[in-house]
């Protein structure tokens, strides 16, 4: 599915998100994702792990809710879950799934987790207000907060 316009997405850009990575259960790396810009389903942005803006390139699926992409070092691939808080007019945005390390990284080959999250205004009335988003979520928006990236 072609969107013309990215308001018309439910993963949203310009966006920034906090990120936390572990590999084999043990942190490997946090930092912040910035997603610049989805035209026909392509994602440009950038990854900034350690002070350095890397750049990321992929794809996203709007009907499956899917985010693929690169960086130089290791391939994301993960699903959005959406959560909305009408008390405090807040919906959280959840980017999660599996990542492989590549050349020239050390631990090429090695996969592992990631988590992603971001916040927009709530706009219209709650739709997703299931369950409460996973504790990484709150990680992750702490680590976009205070983050001087």
């Amino acid at each position: 599915m072609k969107a013309a316009k990215n308001t018309s997405l439910s993963l949203p850009s310009p966006s920034r998100w906090g990120i936390s990575t572990d590999l084999a259960g043990r942190p490997l790396v946090r930092g912040v994702l910035t997603i610049e810009s989805i035209s026909d389903n392509l994602v440009l942005g950038t990854a900034n792990f350690r002070g350095i803006p890397i750049p990321i390139s992929g794809f996203w699926d709007e009907n499956m809710k899917r985010i693929d992409f690169d960086t130089p070092y290791a391939t994301f691939s993960g699903h959005l879950k959406i959560f909305d808080d009408a008390s405090i007019r807040i919906r959280h945005l959840l980017l999660s799934g599996r990542f492989l390390m590549k050349p020239p990284s050390l631990q090429a080959g090695e996969s592992g987790n990631w988590i992603a999250s971001s916040n927009v205004p709530l706009t219209g009335p709650a739709m997703n207000t299931g369950d409460l988003p996973p504790v990484g979520a709150f990680l992750t928006s702490d680590l976009l907060l205070n983050n001087p990236f």
